[in-house]
């Protein structure tokens, strides 16, 4: 049982880590998109206003939901793993 502890602790640590760098990979990847596009349209107004309001739009998008993949995905692969390998 105390296995089991440390795997869940840990597995949790390593996925809470790696969802964050993730996350803020792909915001940032994103703002340069949105820098990039306001450059090429060449915009008038404010740069960093446009910047904000893609930046808030992009918090409810499909790509931010599907990152909680980081912590979904893992935990049901073992799960079935765990599974297969006790009950088959």
């Amino acid at each position: 049982m105390a296995a089991l502890a440390r795997l869940v602790v840990i597995g949790f640590v390593v996925l809470t880590i790696i969802y964050f760098c993730l996350s803020l990979y792909s915001r940032s990847v994103r703002k340069g998109k949105l820098e990039e596009w306001y450059e090429e349209a060449g915009r008038p107004g404010d740069r960093d206003a446009y910047i904000d309001a893609g930046l808030k739009e992009y918090e409810g998008s499909l790509r931010r939901k599907l990152i909680w993949g980081v912590y979904v995905v893992p935990v049901v692969i073992i799960a079935v793993i765990i599974y297969f390998t006790n009950f088959h």
